[in-house]
């Protein structure tokens, strides 16, 4: 919990931390929220709060909207972290919220990384909530629908932060050049293009774009006059690699193997290599894309190419033997082969239909006649009789029924004309034929 150092102003602070806008003017990006009429924007000027949740990526002004509504409401200001605070801490500011309230004094809470609560820590919240004690400003850069308690989640306005384009960091890093709490004290010569690059570099992340911007300026080159020059290979070495948003447990891992599946659904080659990449260049185990690799072969191309998922398994296994960065061009290789492969999903709709009628029809018994009969009680009861060897009747095919009683007659399987999966429906055609007659 902590309630001074919230505003805390330090000099040796970062440079991000220096720059923390004080005022909703001088907070940049969220205009889908802040702009004017907007309704966050309404409920802060106005401070008409209620309960809600910053949902967005790291960087984007989550604690910094916190600290605007801080400054201006009238209510006590409460914070905690919850990496470090613990469920008695939240006991106690409850109950003095709850004392406030007897006496019309309103208390706000913020809780940093709310995700990072327990359920029992988040269920800690609610009869305070309930009862108006407190008013709960949560941040989370994780999907709330997945992180937060149903019940908790239910009474708060979730507000979705978006990266911040490429144009407000740009300006971002601009202010940060002539404002006094950064380099205003300073003169400091570097070229829009190389503030552009920054900006691209930090992918929608303002402190992510400001930190970058004091590593280059701290290591410019000075002259005589104490003036800093920033030059391209400058900043080439302060910026070696660029930092990709990922969370290998969060939304983020989610959405981009569904992008990379639905790519190749699609036969859309360069998409799916796009979306491969972004895993794992930002550090994703490729034995986990291999397993979907996998997984899509049989879900999406399925007999129409069966080659496919001898090619996925192949890639599978390689991954295994060498790892990154070797692996990547075997993953690339079977996505691209699986993109343009003939595509059937046949397979798997019939194992869901299959699986449904197991799940919500009586366990019948397996017919007698294709029970195996190893005792000569078993051969006295029935089983195996009337049993037909397949190989030993004409084409193969015995006179026999396999289904239970109650689903005789049903079809799972109905083959495509895709690819070589048509030649498979030739033949079942023959032999659904051949049993009618």
């Amino acid at each position: 919990m902590d309630q001074q150092t919230f505003f805390s102003s330090d000099p040796s602070q970062p440079l991000a931390a220096r720059l923390r806008p004080e005022s909703l003017d001088e907070f940049v990006g969220q205009r889908h929220l802040l702009g004017p009429g907007k309704v966050l924007s309404r409920l802060i000027e106005r401070d008409q709060l209620c309960s809600m949740i910053f949902w967005g990526p790291p960087g984007v002004g989550k604690t910094t909207l916190a600290r605007i509504i801080a400054r201006g409401t009238r209510a006590e200001f409460i914070t905690f972290s919850a990496v470090t605070s613990g469920i008695r801490e939240i006991r106690e500011v409850m109950q003095r919220a709850d004392a406030a309230r007897l006496t019309g004094e309103r208390t706000v809470v913020f809780v940093d990384e709310i995700h990072r609560f327990n359920k029992a820590q988040q269920d800690g919240f609610l009869p305070f909530m309930e009862k108006g004690s407190i008013i709960l400003i949560g941040a989370t850069t994780e999907n709330p629908s997945f992180e937060l308690n149903s019940a908790l989640l239910s009474r708060c306005k979730v507000f979705v932060l978006q990266p911040l384009r490429q144009d407000e960091l740009t300006g971002l890093l601009r202010r940060a050049l002539t404002d006094p709490r950064g380099f205003g004290g300073q003169t400091v010569h570097i070229d829009d293009e190389l503030l552009s690059l920054v900006a691209s570099f930090a992918n929608g992340d303002a402190r992510t774009a400001l930190s970058t911007l004091e590593m280059v300026v701290l290591n410019g080159d000075v002259d005589s006059s104490g003036a800093i020059t920033v030059t391209r290979d400058t900043l080439r070495q302060c910026v070696s690699r660029k930092s990709l948003m990922y969370d290998k447990a969060g939304e983020e891992h989610y959405n981009l193997i569904s992008a990379l599946h639905k790519s190749m659904r699609n036969s859309d080659p360069d998409a799916a290599l796009y979306w491969l990449a972004r895993m794992l260049e930002a550090g994703e185990d490729p034995l986990y894309v291999a397993r979907r690799v996998v997984r899509f072969a049989s879900e999406d191309v399925g007999i129409a190419d069966s080659r496919a998922l001898e090619v996925a398994v192949a890639a599978y296994q390689a991954c295994h033997f060498l790892g990154m960065p070797e692996c990547n061009v075997h993953l690339a290789h079977a996505v691209v082969y699986l993109s343009l492969s003939p595509k059937s999903n046949a397979c798997y709709t019939a194992y869901n239909q299959a699986a449904q009628d197991a799940r919500e029809t009586p366990a019948e018994p397996v017919p007698l006649t294709i029970r195996n009969a190893p005792t000569g009680l078993m051969k006295d009861l029935g089983y195996g009789k009337d049993y037909q060897y397949a190989h030993d009747v004409p084409g193969k095919i015995a006179r026999m029924e396999c289904l239970p009683q109650s689903l005789r007659g049903r079809r799972y399987y109905h083959p495509t004309q895709e690819g070589l999966e048509a030649r498979y429906k030739e033949r079942l055609e023959q032999i659904l034929q051949w049993r009618k007659e």
